[in-house]
């Protein structure tokens, strides 16, 4: 696995691209595969596709909006939405996916079993955290509306079980450009043998640098990557190879 990486976040609902502040909204953005598309063309390096309506409305994912997004793809997919047993999982490798990110499935059991037969390096877990005023994280389900717990401890547990990557979702700053929580990645990147993806407010390239040191392996970015100028235009971007090279050094 290529542990440097800068990945494009698509959130879509009922097979649309839309975006959202702090997991809250939908701001409709385009259509899912021009995106796809466009990202081939820029070489990025990963793309990370995540359905919150199924996550929401707790339905099963779209195969065939999947199936579509995987033959279009390029590069390595990793997807996420309405992925509760095992089965699930074994239907979208079969479509194409590479990597699946399971949420909620934390409390099913079931990542260890995908693990076992496919390998824990399938398996993102979407770590989805609020900071509290007292400065504890905690983590939460279902687009952030179930508490599952003190941060900490749902990220040993799922790797625990078979995860073998973390995707560190800030919550609060989802969409708002206000920069990484730069403390969370540090205490759960120390905390977890694998490797981490900072998500969540990235408003810059130096955003990146600072997430990669503070111990995080990877960056990702949704709003960033979608909008620009101050009135969110919609203008799907990823940096230059010149541009990678200046955050990964």
């Amino acid at each position: 696995m290529n542990l440097q990486r800068i990945i494009p976040v698509l959130l879509v609902d009922q097979g649309r691209l839309v975006k959202t502040v702090r997991f809250s909204g939908n701001t409709y953005v385009g259509d899912p595969i021009n995106a796809v598309r466009i990202y081939n063309e820029k070489f990025a390096d990963e793309i990370i596709v995540l359905d919150i309506g199924a996550a929401k409305r707790g339905t099963k994912p779209d195969e065939r909006l999947i199936e579509r997004l995987a033959s279009e793809c390029f590069m390595p997919l990793c997807y996420g939405g309405g992925i509760s047993s095992y089965d699930d999982a074994s239907r979208l490798f079969g479509l194409g996916v590479e990597k699946i990110m399971l949420n909620s499935a934390l409390r099913t059991g079931c990542i260890r079993k995908i693990a076992d037969s496919f390998g824990s390096q399938s398996i993102a877990y979407s770590l989805d955290v609020r900071r509290r005023t007292d400065g504890s994280i905690r983590a939460f389900g279902r687009s952030g509306t179930v508490d599952l717990g003190a941060a900490l401890d749902c990220a040993r547990e799922a790797v625990y079980q078979g995860a073998g990557e973390m995707v560190l979702h800030m919550i609060d700053r989802e969409g708002t450009f206000a920069g990484y929580d730069l403390d969370a990645i540090r205490d759960i990147a120390a905390a977890i043998p694998v490797p981490l993806v900072a998500c969540g407010g990235a408003r810059s390239l130096e955003d990146f640098s600072q997430a990669l040191g503070a111990g995080a392996s990877a960056v990702a970015a949704g709003s960033l990557f979608v909008f620009i100028g101050r009135l969110r235009a919609v203008l799907i971007s990823y940096p230059t190879e010149k541009e990678r090279e200046r955050v990964w050094s």
